[in-house]
């Protein structure tokens, strides 16, 4: 798995309209918080139990077949990156992380989006 900054990621989605971008995070941070333009939602973890979703990686495949470069993005770039261990495990080679994630890392008002991260970043960036 490669490890891209948000500019990279945009950059590098802008560059490879073949690629596919999964935001990982459940459904209502994805319609609450806002997602990227662009982004698929395949939650890897999800409610109401809060457990990692053991479809995961056959959704990705579907979407994204086994020859596409898939980029992931979470709220931090945490989860993202135990979805993609788990797509590597599954079979798949080209996938991408997205360092900070949407919201990035915590300040020490404990808030998201002042340091980092795709929002912060001034990326595309939509709400549902």
């Amino acid at each position: 798995m490669q490890h891209l900054t948000p500019q990279q990621a945009h950059d590098f989605l802008q560059s490879n309209p073949e690629a596919v971008f999964i935001d990982v995070r459940s459904e209502m941070e994805y319609l609450f918080v806002g997602h990227p333009e662009g982004s698929i939602l395949i939650p890897w973890v999800d409610g109401p139990d809060w457990e990692i979703n053991p479809e995961f990686a056959a959704h990705v495949k579907k979407t994204a077949s086994m020859n596409r470069p898939v980029v992931l993005i979470c709220r931090s770039g945490r989860r993202s990156v135990d979805a993609g261990l788990a797509l590597e495990k599954a079979g798949l080679q080209d996938v991408y992380n997205v360092l900070n994630g949407f919201e990035g890392d915590l300040d020490e008002q404990h808030h998201r989006n002042s340091h980092n991260g795709w929002r912060h970043d001034g990326l595309p960036w939509a709400q549902t």
